[in-house]
């Protein structure tokens, strides 16, 4: 009889356990999957294309027949095996994809244009682990046959000016497809790549054959858009591009004295934004900048580099958008910019991701739950059994 006691103690103990496990396995299970998968789509599916602006309905019924649904992020930094520590990358590798993952089937946009330092140790990789690095960035960043991904070059994919090397330049080509300085036409609009980080105006090989380039698509440009009977002689032969000023897409920002003038609250923090930027590190140079404003007088101009967000006006009337980090190792709230674009012109709204502090929170109010479940259930052992047994005893001996 007294096996037969402890036999029944023993199994209302396990129950009491296995009660608990399910009750910490029906908190934990939902908390995961909200903060790693369901917060991204209800975070993105509140972000809309915006409307290109039109004059009459007429108009809006035949724009949107030419409108193209452009997304553009920046600055991945995807870890190296040198500086990345694997629970860092497992992290934010995670973050990235599953943001991506869900903004392409929500949004479903045409094209995405990264603009540069997809790798945050790609100037000084090894073959193996830029091969490594390749192969997670193709998984994370999968894409339809119907979404286009073009990759720009940034200082980190293959070093700043004094570390790039035609090898480095050459290896992320064949990978990406990247041919530095070249004209992408969508829709009857031209994006014009640049490799800012050949903008070091010194002359170096690299620089003058991009430098090159750019004046010859430049030409392309100002003979698609100038009058045939003007400039007979100087276009003759040249292969037009559609008559539309062009949208350049590059790394570094054009020259700015500082973050001073940026505001949102995705721009640089307030005690950094008064830091004045080195040329040729944070910005292009003065040189470089008024270069590529007088060659191609652009309609609107994306950067990234800084991993802010900012918004400038150049010469007046050229919009230039320093476009965030895609990173939360860089960022607490990384964004990305949607663009709705014609040959004619452009609208730009930003989607911000899941806060860091809002997954971070929601774990931390999950533990904290957890954490009392433990205790509560410890505290009903030591409670539970004495008088369980001492009514077991009084009813034996009655018998």
């Amino acid at each position: 009889m007294a096996f037969l006691r402890f036999s029944i103690v023993r199994k209302l103990f396990l129950m009491k356990r296995c009660s608990l496990a399910m009750k910490l396995l029906c908190l934990t299970l939902p908390v995961i999957v909200f903060c790693e998968f369901v917060i991204y789509y209800i975070v993105i599916i509140q972000c809309h294309w915006p409307q290109v602006k039109t004059q009459t309905p007429e108009d809006s019924e035949q724009t949107s027949r030419f409108v193209l649904k452009a997304m553009f992020l920046a600055d991945t930094h995807l870890l190296g095996k040198i500086q990345g520590h694997w629970l860092d990358k497992l992290r934010r590798e995670w973050q990235m994809e599953r943001a991506f993952q869900t903004a392409l089937w929500l949004l479903q946009p045409e094209i995405v244009f990264i603009l540069g330092d997809i790798f945050d140790e790609g100037k000084w990789s090894s073959s193996e682990a830029w091969a490594d690095d390749v192969q997670r960035f193709k998984k994370m960043f999968r894409h339809p046959a119907h979404t286009e991904l073009i990759v720009i070059v940034g200082n980190h994919d293959i070093g700043f000016h004094y570390e790039m090397t035609e090898f480095k330049l050459k290896r992320f080509s064949q990978v990406f497809n990247f041919t530095s300085e070249k004209v992408v036409t969508r829709k009857g609009i031209n994006f014009v790549l640049v490799n800012s980080v050949a903008m070091e105006g010194d002359r170096c090989k690299i620089c003058r054959t991009a430098e090159a380039k750019l004046a010859k698509i430049s030409h392309r440009l100002n003979c698609s858009l100038q009058e045939q009977s003007r400039y007979q002689k100087k276009c003759s032969g040249v292969d037009k591009l559609p008559p539309s000023p062009p949208i350049l897409l590059q790394h570094y920002p054009l020259y700015r004295i500082s973050d001073s003038q940026c505001t949102g609250e995705d721009a640089a923090p307030l005690d950094k934004r008064n830091e004045p930027f080195t040329e040729k590190y944070d910005v292009l140079s003065v040189e470089a900048a008024q270069k590529l404003l007088w060659w191609f007088q652009p309609r609107l101009i994306l950067s990234g580099h800084t991993h802010s967000a900012c918004e400038v006006l150049h010469d007046g009337r050229i919009p230039e958008i320093s476009v965030p980090s895609f990173s939360w190792r860089n960022r607490n709230n990384p964004s990305f910019i949607m663009g709705s674009m014609t040959s004619t012109d452009f609208s730009l709204s930003k989607c911000f991701l899941p806060l860091e502090n809002t997954v971070v929170a929601i774990y931390c109010a999950a533990g904290a739950v957890f954490v009392l479940l433990i205790l509560a259930h410890r505290q009903s052992l030591h409670v539970f059994p004495s008088p369980f047994v001492q009514h077991l005893i009084t009813k034996h001996k009655a018998v």
